[in-house]
């Protein structure tokens, strides 16, 4: 425990003396989300509408370009290579970056989905249900992501390669993250917001458990694979 800990706070550090890195992927969720409404016009119902899969989709798009940071600075210092040939377990020492990474991303971004969803006129009773789904699904691509990330490590054009192994794993994720916003948007009784939303969150807090499951395994063999 106290080897992850060390870990989460190493990488806290750090993303914070590189505040480029961790501002660019909210920036880029930030500006580009709010180009749409200047392209579609000033259209409340259209603009309400399409907001789940546009908040969705941006969120997706921030969080890959983060992605080929997470592991590849520790590989090209040496630091990888200490890690593996410690005692330390590499699964906890993936999950440690993991969580790193969602703390610097995925939290920040699910803070400015709300401020988002305002702009795009959605209905205050989504809002929470918006949080949730975020909240479930944002460390879900964190976890999918870090798996790329390790099978990426000392390959040409890595960069590119994430987006080409995760994208297709990114879409359930996707799918339910936007229909639960859009089960509720579709409730006109209070009462049944959450109900109608229910089923799509368990969804997510299903994928994330498999991720949370997967993702250390895979990517403790990724990089000891990578390490060889």
């Amino acid at each position: 425990m106290k080897a992850f800990l060390n870990i989460v706070s190493r990488d806290l550090r750090l993303a914070l003396r590189q505040r480029s890195d961790v501002t660019m992927a909210v920036l880029f969720f930030i500006l580009t989300t709010t180009l749409f409404p200047f392209g579609l016009g000033p259209e409340p119902n259209l603009l309400a509408r399409i907001a789940p899969g546009i908040i969705w989709v941006t969120a997706l798009l921030s969080v890959l370009l983060s992605l080929e940071r997470l592991f590849l600075a520790d590989y090209e210092d040496g630091s990888l290579e200490q890690l593996v040939l410690s005692r330390a377990s590499l699964e906890s020492a993936v999950l440690a970056k993991v969580l790193a990474h969602w703390l610097t991303t995925g939290l920040p971004l699910m803070a400015a989905a709300p401020l988002i969803a305002l702009l795009f006129n959605m209905e205050s009773d989504a809002f929470i249900i918006l949080i949730i789904a975020m909240a479930l699904g944002t460390p879900s691509l964190s976890l999918i992501g870090a798996i790329a990330a390790t099978l990426t490590l000392g390959a040409r054009r890595g960069g590119i390669l994430i987006p080409l192994l995760v994208l297709p794993l990114y879409i359930p994720t996707l799918i339910f993250g936007v229909g639960a916003i859009d089960a509720t948007m579709n409730s006109l009784e209070a009462g049944v917001v959450l109900a109608n939303a229910k089923s799509h969150l368990m969804f997510l807090g299903a994928i994330f458990l498999v991720s949370l499951l997967i993702a250390p395994l895979a990517g403790a063999a990724a990089l000891r694979q990578a390490m060889e």
